[in-house]
């Protein structure tokens, strides 16, 4: 009946009002009706293949590399480091990022050193004389603003999974890889801002991911992250590949007739920062 595409025309003309010079939209691979609309019809081109990694929150806290120290950065010192280290080589980096630090669903920064020689004295002389590795890590509680439910579940998995949690509430030095419950309305955490530099940075960032989801016991159930396709760091986020999707997609257009470079049409860069306002 053409309705949706009657829908995103209005949104493309707001959007465009509003200041806006490209209009981009995010769906899964799979989703061929949604792909037919804006590619084949509006305009769009496909434009990044980002990764969504998932890890369960569980009873017993996750190990971190030993080689890795996290520090609890507070809202400004992790706006400073941002704006420092990311505003430049980052796509989709919010310029109001102090913003998104301070607002209450957010839980906090951290940062992880993988250089053993380093000591910590404070943002100001991070950002002169960084360590050799490093990564960066930030949390917010989506369940402050959805909740989540998996439905279809036999009860026999239902009770395989609740037997799971029993094992690992009862012996936490065990390490069970239990299960939540992700069959009633759950909780969720996103993981913001990740980003780090130095030949040891994927093992900082799976400390500061862990820490992320340590922080989370008893507040969710599930904590979850976006990385671009060719992020060096994905490698070693913990996650569990049947709550995850390897390949997201996300479309873009230029809105309006001015020439020049055209974003939509770039090669991707190594990172990405995923707003946790629009997740």
């Amino acid at each position: 009946m053409g309705v949706a595409l009657g829908l995103v025309r209005e949104l493309e003309k707001w959007f465009e009002s509003k200041g806006a010079e490209y209009a981009y939209m995010a769906t899964d691979k799979s989703n061929e009706a949604s792909l037919r609309l804006f590619t084949g019809r509006c305009g769009y081109s496909k434009f990044r293949t980002p990764s969504l990694l998932v890890h369960p929150v569980h009873s017993h806290r996750l190990r971190t590399p030993r080689r890795a120290a996290v520090v609890h950065l507070d809202a400004r010192d992790a706006e400073l480091l941002y704006r420092s280290r990311f505003f430049e080589d980052v796509e989709f980096f919010p310029r109001d990022v102090g913003a998104v630090l301070r607002n209450p669903l957010s839980r906090g920064t951290f940062l992880a050193i993988a250089d053993e020689s380093y000591e910590w004295r404070g943002v100001e002389d991070f950002l002169r004389a960084p360590p050799a590795s490093w990564a960066v890590a930030s949390a917010w509680d989506c369940g402050g603003v959805f909740r989540l439910e998996l439905r279809g579940a036999s009860r026999l998995r239902r009770a395989a999974a609740a037997a799971t949690r029993a094992v690992d509430r009862a012996a936490r030095w065990m390490r069970i890889p239990s299960v939540p419950d992700l069959f009633r309305p759950f909780a969720g955490w996103f993981v913001y801002g990740l980003g780090g530099e130095g030949p040891h940075a994927a093992a900082a960032a799976e400390a500061a991911f862990a820490t992320v989801v340590n922080a989370a016991r008893g507040k969710a159930a599930a904590v979850g992250v976006e990385v671009a396709a060719c992020d060096p760091l994905r490698r070693r986020i913990p996650h569990w590949r049947s709550l995850s999707c390897d390949e997201d997609l996300w479309c873009m257009k230029r809105l309006g007739d001015v020439e020049g470079w055209d974003w939509s049409r770039s090669a991707p860069g190594t990172s990405i920062f995923v707003d946790p306002r629009e997740v």
